[in-house]
């Protein structure tokens, strides 16, 4: 029997809501676990967390791998923020650090640490890749079980990489942004057919001023309907804002799941990087549980 050190860390959140669970094990080397392992413990917590995120060691830098209960996952935001704040926050000398290191995959991410200042760490997202969306007005409100008109004119359609592969599906007002529940089953085979990752909806009519638009992202890909707080979609969506000039990249806050009064907070932000603006995501986050995972 193999035992890891294991938090359950709800992201987005301080409390106030509900978060995003994210179930995070904690290694000395790559050497410690096998994929086939890491797997396993994804597959043995479906239902208590979507995602469970791997942290390693490395020179320099923190490598993390995620899985879900389905497959290992290229990227997951709110895993992300989950693990890295309680690192850092735990660790007196990354505590001290403005910029920590982190590798995913083969890309090298920067891990900006705001505890001291507003309780929040940001992460920049994968450079985003502009994808061409042939898909039809039609075909995406059916997939989402609503009418066509549902959709808001107002803004563009878009497929847009940063992290995932995210189809943005603008609606006219949060009563209808709140009432959607599409088929998961259909959404699911939706989104495989279509080489789509995850699904955001999203309005800039919101339930509290202070915050700027209302999303919703669903991701039955993975094995579940819809993802509470979403680094990598609403990453998407801030490339998206830039892309069509409907944000200067000053940081602001998205509300984002289905409840109108306990919304989970999704920070957005940019650095200049080359003279270009690069998004940047964050938040906060709780440790709810935490021990030993012993996997047998």
């Amino acid at each position: 029997m193999n035992s890891f050190p294991f938090k359950k860390i709800d992201a987005f959140t301080k409390g106030l809501s509900g978060g995003n669970p994210c179930a995070c094990i904690y290694l000395d080397s790559v050497d410690d676990i096998a994929d086939q392992e890491m797997q396993k413990i994804a597959r043995e917590l479906k239902g208590f967390v979507n995602e469970v995120v791997y942290l390693f060691p490395e020179e320099k830098c923190f490598l993390l791998k995620y899985y879900s209960a389905e497959c290992e996952v290229d990227f997951c935001g709110h895993g992300t923020i989950g693990i890295m704040y309680d690192l850092i926050s735990s660790r007196t000398d990354l505590l001290n650090q403005e910029i920590i290191r982190i590798r995913v995959r083969d890309s090298g991410l920067n891990v900006y640490n705001k505890i001291k200042e507003s309780d929040s760490i940001f992460i920049t997202a994968p450079p985003p890749v502009y994808n061409k969306l042939e898909l039809e007005k039609k075909v995406i409100a059916r997939a989402l079980n609503i009418g066509k008109d549902a959709i808001n004119n107002d803004f563009p359609l878009a497929l847009i990489n940063a992290g995932l592969n995210t189809l943005i599906v603008p609606v006219k007002n949060l009563e209808l942004c709140l009432a959607i529940l599409p088929d998961q089953f259909m959404l699911k085979d939706f989104c495989f057919e279509n080489g789509i990752d995850i699904i955001l909806i999203f309005t800039n009519d919101v339930a509290d001023e202070k915050n700027k638009f209302r999303t919703r992202v669903f991701a039955p890909k993975f094995g579940y309907l819809e993802d509470p707080a979403t680094g990598s979609g609403n990453s998407a969506f801030g490339n998206y804002l830039l892309q069509n000039n409907l944000w200067d990249g000053a940081g602001f806050s998205i509300e984002q799941n289905s409840s109108y009064d306990s919304p989970n907070i999704v920070k957005l932000d940019t650095v200049m990087n080359e003279e270009k603006k690069n998004v940047i995501f964050g938040g906060s986050a709780v440790v709810k549980i935490q021990g030993v995972y012993n996997l047998t």
